[in-house]
């Protein structure tokens, strides 16, 4: 990937979290039947089209901190996040600096 700027590989990833919370949306009250979705890699590559499956619980508990993100295992971008869970088919990062302050700015969640 070329050179990109800490804001905009950020940006990149709100993106994708925006596309995602519309899937959650979608899914709508049907969060406690177990059924698996598939959701959007919120990775910083713009072209990347890899899908997670996941229940929303699951969602849930990553949209629980604005500065974590669900991306696809090799994903994650060293420079502005630290991965902070991993499972077989997705990890969990953890904005950091710049980044961090632009995902929690964009966060669709913060009132």
């Amino acid at each position: 990937m070329e050179k990109v700027s800490e804001e905009r590989l950020a940006r990149n990833e709100a993106f994708f979290r925006e596309l995602n919370e519309r899937i959650r949306e979608a899914v709508g009250r049907q969060d406690s039947d177990g059924h698996i979705y598939e959701f959007i890699c919120e990775c910083a590559d713009p072209s990347c089209l890899e899908r997670i499956a996941m229940t929303v619980p699951e969602y849930e508990h990553i949209r629980a901190e604005p500065a974590r993100f669900v991306l696809a295992p090799g994903h994650d971008e060293q420079a502005i996040e630290t991965v902070v869970e991993s499972e077989s088919d997705h990890v969990v990062v953890e904005k950091l600096g710049r980044a961090r302050e632009v995902a929690e700015a964009l966060d669709p969640r913060a009132a």
